[in-house]
């Protein structure tokens, strides 16, 4: 069994097959998944698991060297976006509109989906590298 908070086989392998600039994205429940990324689907009920517990997990293993959010975040919720924050460390957080960032998503490796009811919880994730 692993020694590290992540467990999900399928998110951890995920994370193992990044690399440097390849896209992951952390979503609510109700964030579109296009045909093209990987679809992990964590979903249980609304609500479980929470976008955040889930970015929390994926911060332990994966490198993060900037992250997008939709600007509307910002608006309308200002403490979520300031949690998300705080969980990507030291990288860099862009904006853009959500209009935007769900076409962006298309070019993600893997989009994880949370039970997470909030709007505008989702987050797409950069690969960095640890060299």
């Amino acid at each position: 069994m692993k020694k590290t908070v992540l467990l999900n086989s399928a998110l951890s392998e995920v994370i193992a097959r990044l690399g440097h600039g390849d896209m992951l994205v952390i979503g609510d429940a109700g964030l579109p998944i296009p045909a093209g990324p990987q679809r992990i689907d964590l979903a249980v009920c609304r609500g479980t698991p929470g976008m955040l517990a889930v970015l929390e997990a994926v911060a332990s293993e994966m490198q993060i060297e900037s992250a997008i959010v939709a600007s509307e975040l910002s608006e309308r919720n200002p403490s979520l976006l300031a949690a998300m924050q705080g969980h990507v460390g030291s990288a860099q957080v862009e904006t853009m509109d959500h209009e935007a960032f769900k076409q962006m998503t298309a070019g993600a490796v893997a989009m994880v989906r949370t039970g997470e009811c909030t709007p505008y919880a989702n987050i797409i994730l950069r690969a960095g590298v640890v060299f």
